[in-house]
């Protein structure tokens, strides 16, 4: 597909509506033969090839201006082997395809948030998620890839062959090939106990110092996030999210404490089915619209981080702009930091950063709200 061509403008679209990059063509391929036909291509007419998975990514990396761009949308296939409790998934998946197809049998994956994510994309970069404390990162859990290197050649890595490639696609980005196939271990779905603890904005100080305390002893089946946020209905609040895979009952006494702090305006914790919990996000963060994100690890939340961003939140630029904190535990932070390309292995918090806008002109604002800037901080 060119320009010109019907079809071309959406095709070369990404999440976010800042990038609006003019690639020479796009190309989607429908087997692994296809892309190794699309990187030689590129490399023998000196063309830039850029690879679009999900095509979530709000940097935009997965268009580029006067190259190639190599759609894997169309690669959705999964082969799922019960027996040995692992999945070969197509590089095109998106979290939301991978989990209906895993789950269905029972078993899952650790993968992100935000269900419209790609499978690639989030793994390649590690992969924080709600199953990170039981079972580690999206990354931790690859346990093969097939790869297309720069010259053309298809490889497979695992840690049997090619161990080096596979300790870099764990978390080192999407720089070192187009990756195909990834091969996950599996583990067993149990029962998903989650929702929203919502609270007023009022109380935000108080409800982030609750968090800082209250996530340093979790069990590794719950994953606890905070944020301050504008909900559905128009109302500034601030807010914690919780989820527990595991025995129902023992996630509602390991969440007591998380409930009792309030009392809360609205408490939806309940048992849901997985894929709820999953795309419980997606609404938050729409295509289509301007974005403006930044993240950052903090060993510790001291107050002079809270007093910063709340600060800092209050003088957001538009209604959709919010923060999300996130704590890592358990399991991925007990693997060793030289293991995988992902090195920050030890219990953090990881701070997001999310402005978003609905218009072109309000751009400037929405690049100047920084809440995770040294100066917030000082």
């Amino acid at each position: 597909m060119q320009p010109g061509d019907a079809g071309y403008d959406e095709a070369r679209s990404v999440y976010n509506a800042m990038i609006d990059r003019r690639p020479v063509a796009v190309v989607r391929p429908t087997g692994t033969e296809d892309v190794v036909a699309a990187v030689r291509f590129a490399r023998e007419q000196g063309l830039p090839l850029s690879i679009r998975g999900g095509g979530h990514s709000v940097s935009g990396n997965a268009a580029c201006d006067e190259g190639v761009m190599l759609d894997m949308s169309s690669m959705k296939g999964i082969q799922i082997d019960a027996a040995s409790r692992t999945a070969t998934a197509d590089a095109g998946l998106t979290l939301g395809d991978y989990d209906k197809a895993t789950n269905a049998q029972n078993l899952v994956s650790p993968m992100g948030i935000v269900s419209r994510t790609g499978i690639a994309g989030l793994t390649l970069g590690g992969g924080m998620g709600w199953l990170m404390g039981k079972y580690g990162l999206a990354c931790d859990n690859l346990i093969g890839a097939e790869v297309v290197t720069a010259d053309g050649k298809t490889v497979r890595a695992s840690e049997e062959e090619n161990s080096d490639l596979l300790w870099g696609l764990r978390g080192g980005g999407g720089n070192f090939g187009v990756v195909t196939k990834f091969q996950y271990r599996l583990h067993p779905l149990e029962p998903m106990l989650g929702g929203l603890l919502i609270h007023p904005v009022e109380k935000a100080k108080d409800l982030l110092r609750f968090y800082r305390e209250a996530t340093q002893d979790l069990p590794d089946e719950l994953i606890v996030y905070a944020a301050m946020l504008t909900a559905p209905d128009g109302n500034v609040v601030s807010a914690m999210v919780a989820g527990y895979m595991g025995d129902p009952a023992k996630g509602e006494k390991a969440l007591a404490p998380i409930r009792a702090f309030g009392p809360p305006l609205a408490d939806t914790v309940a048992v849901v089915p997985f894929v709820q919990h999953q795309s419980m996000f997606d609404d938050a963060y729409p295509r289509g619209q301007f974005h403006y994100w930044k993240s950052g690890f903090l060993k510790s939340l001291p107050d002079e981080a809270i007093d910063a961003l709340i600060e800092q939140f209050h003088r957001r630029p538009t209604p959709q702009t919010h923060f999300v904190l996130e704590h890592m535990h358990g399991a991925a932070s007990r693997v060793p930091e030289t293991a995988t390309a992902f090195t920050h292995r030890f219990n953090h918090f990881n701070l997001g950063a999310f402005c978003i806008w609905d218009s072109a002109k309000d751009e400037d604002a929405g690049r100047k709200w920084d809440p995770i800037s040294p100066d917030a901080f000082t």
